[in-house]
């Protein structure tokens, strides 16, 4: 009880502070040195990236457009979002129809449906979509299946959209060729908008066919290609303007067991026959069981390197080092039989990377992209720790850097920032010579405040640091009550001005999870949100966007006195130069309860007498952005300075970034 009563007394007689200062006119003034001589420390292009984990519904039902849940009927429960509501178990169904799967275990894409119409009046096939199927009025979709006309008389299929209520929305009907297997497609258009559709599937006529690959796309998707993304979320990621795209994983990579770990191989080629995999999310936690999470690979290796040349971006995979996840079986390869990963990691060089000519080269070409990727970078493992990963990852590096010694090889310090296993597996790698160390961190917004400066005492001449994954945690890691709130948001902000102050040493970084379904989540907090129509950017999304596009190319030392300005008083800085656009930018974080001044005292460099001012900010820390709107976005604005007195305001609780002119 006297805790709380000092407590109470200090916030009492912090408001009251507040209010005099503001009484008095007075605000705290901080003097910033800004030393526009050369530090001879670039900002990497890679600086700031994007990392993602088919995690949150992040791929299937997300970024990949594919409309219709199970297309092909691979999941283990193989009907599992399908339904025939009146077919009922235990009866011939003379009055309706029933569905039969057959299954072909020698291929790739193993199951299709047989159904049998009895009574083409009553039978009916239902798809429910990933938590509903999304469809815009005056969109145009490409509906599609593949057909076997057994027996008998079926002479259409027809596709009726129906809203949540049960009304029809649209109706087409596709005429069917007599034999064999055949491809059908038509472009379908939405009269109206329904965020949560079903489709019901009936036949014309009695008898049999074979069905596979049912599927429904937007015509509209990323750079108009068939089958391909969602346009609006890959448009968010662009907005980014990352330097890297790190896929596809995160703890997918390794999986629960080995036999579930993904297998990049498997995610390349024809769409029909990737074979499917059920995802490592489906029982990740108990909060959110989602038993029906299976990953298609629709969006797969080719497609992620496809979207890292999009964005201009390093492509950036991560493979499996022989070592299922350690939070779950922690199933290890024995060393003499790691050769089949370690030349996946080969192989999949040359897959980016290879001549026409070569073996994965020319898979690479034949899937329409014979220039190579150029592929710089590869992660081997994730997460894991300990002695017998170690082993493995030097196995990895022994035989990459033989064949192709101009790859940088990424390895992990394990899922935490600190620890006997942090600690181990640094000395480890830095005893031998790792290129990059992957460190992950998931804390408390007071973790982020307080670890501003967590980079400025290391190593100068150790390997160079990717901050892979981070994220500040509202109320706890692993609760579903996080949120991705201003203050997480404000924590992260001042947390990456020392991100950016020690590039020297951290040449890397992206924040996790991207991406969540606000029907389909499993983690949060998470920096995009979409249903099935929208989609909007946390607070949290866009420090990253600021960060990512102001991210200069030089370091510059900005100072108070004399020291990094890290936390004192709270107030976070860090500054650089782009030579490109010739602009002096200088971010800065006031995670203090009431404004203040700074005062730029500029040495060795000429700044405009104006600036542009990009301020993020709230004076509620719990607040959030959603569907309805961002209320927490960047404002920009000009700044007309006097002459020889640079002194800006920065309000509380904010975000802001100055952009003058060099001279």
């Amino acid at each position: 009880m006297a805790s709380i009563i000092k407590k109470l007394s200090i916030a009492a007689f912090c408001l009251n502070v507040t209010f005099l200062s503001a009484q008095n006119g007075k605000v705290k003034t901080h003097v910033l040195d800004l030393d526009g001589k050369s530090t001879n420390i670039k900002i990497q292009p890679t600086m700031y990236g994007v990392f993602f984990e088919d995690i949150n519904q992040a791929a299937d039902g997300g970024v990949y457009a594919e409309l219709i849940k199970n297309r092909s009927f691979e999941f283990n429960e193989p009907l599992m979002g399908w339904s025939q509501p009146k077919t009922q178990p235990l009866s011939e169904n003379k009055d309706s129809g029933y569905i039969n799967i057959i299954s072909d275990y020698q291929k790739s894409n193993r199951n299709y449906a047989r159904i049998t119409v009895l009574n083409d009046k009553n039978y009916e096939l239902w798809n429910e979509g990933f938590r509903g199927i999304g469809l815009k009025k005056g969109e145009k979709y490409d509906f599609s299946f593949q057909l076997e006309n057994v027996s008998g008389y079926i002479s259409a299929v027809n596709a009726v959209w129906l809203d949540e209520n049960g009304k029809e929305i649209l109706t087409t009907s596709v005429p069917l060729k007599s034999k064999g297997w055949n491809n059908y497609e038509v472009s379908i258009t939405p009269n109206s908008t329904v965020q949560k559709a079903k489709l019901k599937l009936t036949f014309s006529g009695v008898g049999v066919v074979n069905m596979d690959m049912i599927s429904l796309f937007p015509q509209d998707t990323w750079k108009g290609r068939k089958k391909g993304l969602r346009k609006d979320l890959v448009q968010k990621l662009a907005d980014l303007k990352p330097g890297f795209v790190r896929f596809p994983g995160g703890c997918l990579v390794e999986g629960r067991t080995l036999a579930e770990r993904y297998q990049w191989k498997k995610t390349i080629g024809n769409f029909a026959d990737r074979e499917y995999l059920i995802n490592k999310w489906n029982n990740g936690f108990a909060h959110r069981l989602t038993p029906d999470y299976y990953q298609s690979f629709g969006l797969g290796f080719f497609e992620y390197f496809q979207l890292a040349e999009d964005f201009g971006a390093e492509p950036l995979p991560i493979l499996s080092c022989g070592m299922a996840c350690q939070f779950n079986t922690g199933e290890l390869v024995p060393m003499g039989e790691l050769n089949p990963y370690i030349q996946d990691a080969l192989d999949l060089i040359e897959f980016a990377n290879g001549s026409v000519n070569s073996t994965w080269g020319k898979k690479r070409a034949e899937m329409g992209h014979p220039k190579p990727f150029n592929l710089k970078y590869i992660g081997i493992g994730n997460e894991q720790w300990g002695p017998d990963y170690i082993e493995r990852h030097l196995a990895f590096e022994k035989a990459i850097k033989a064949k192709y010694p101009d790859i940088k090889i990424i390895a992990t310090s394990g899922p935490s920032p600190d620890g006997e296993y942090f600690d181990y597996g640094w000395q480890e790698l830095k005893k031998h010579k790792a290129e990059l160390v992957d460190e992950h961190y998931y804390n408390s917004p007071d973790w982020f405040f307080k670890n501003a400066n967590r980079y400025d005492s290391y190593d100068r001449k150790g390997p160079k640091v990717f901050a892979g994954e981070y994220a500040a945690q509202s109320v706890k890691v692993v609760s579903p009550d996080n949120k991705n709130n201003w203050l997480t948001a404000l924590s992260e902000a001042a947390f990456m001005t020392g991100l950016e102050r020690n590039a020297e040493v951290v040449t890397m970084t992206s924040y996790a999870p991207l991406f969540a379904h606000a029907d389909g989540w499993q983690w949060t907090p998470d920096l995009i949100w979409f249903n099935n129509l929208e989609s909007y950017g946390t607070p949290n999304y866009y420090v990253q966007k600021l960060y990512g596009n102001n991210a200069g190319t030089d370091l510059l030392k900005i100072t108070e006195n004399a020291k990094p300005v890290s936390g004192q008083s709270d107030l976070f800085a860090s500054a650089v130069e782009d030579k490109k656009s010739k602009k002096i930018i200088i971010k800065i974080v006031n995670a203090a309860q009431e404004n203040t001044q700074v005062k730029l005292k500029p040495k060795s460099i000429k700044l405009s007498d104006s600036a542009e001012q990009i301020l993020l900010k709230s004076p509620d820390l719990k607040s959030e952005n959603n569907f309805d709107k961002e209320i927490i976005k960047p404002q920009s604005s000009v700044l007309k300075l006097k002459k020889g007195d640079i002194s800006v305001d920065i309000p509380a609780n904010s975000f802001v970034i100055l952009k003058f002119d060099s001279l």
